[in-house]
């Protein structure tokens, strides 16, 4: 059984940042892509980012582009995703998740099939 386990959220002013890790379980994390989604309240969870499993292929949403950059590293099974010029909008539960199968990333949901329990996010204006 694959366990994520998010940290690093918290409460950051506008134009701050935050970075967020994800430590993952067993010995097979480098064989998978892994993505960043959140969810704020009343909405739907939405793709951030993911990573491909070499940490060579990444995508973001449009709407961090330029501000957030994921990375990996798989000698400690862990995924990253910094947040920089973070605004009240970024405002969310974000989780990280792991590919059901493959090596090469995706942004929908449906392709993730381990997610974390979450850490909140919270950008004050």
């Amino acid at each position: 059984q694959v366990q994520l386990v998010e940290s690093g959220g918290g409460l950051v002013q506008a134009g701050g940042s935050l970075r967020l890790s994800c430590a993952a379980s067993g010995r097979t994390f480098s064989s998978y892509a892994m993505g960043w989604f959140r969810q704020a309240p009343g909405k739907e969870r939405d793709f951030v980012s993911a990573i491909n499993w070499s940490g060579g292929t990444t995508r973001y949403a449009d709407s961090v582009k330029g501000r957030f950059t994921i990375s990996r590293d798989n000698a400690k099974n862990t995924v990253y995703l910094q947040m920089n010029n973070l605004k009240p909008e970024d405002t969310a539960v974000y989780y990280c998740a792991r590919r059901s199968a493959g090596l090469q990333l995706a942004v929908q949901a449906y392709e993730y099939n381990y997610w974390g329990q979450g850490t909140q996010v919270t950008v004050s204006s």
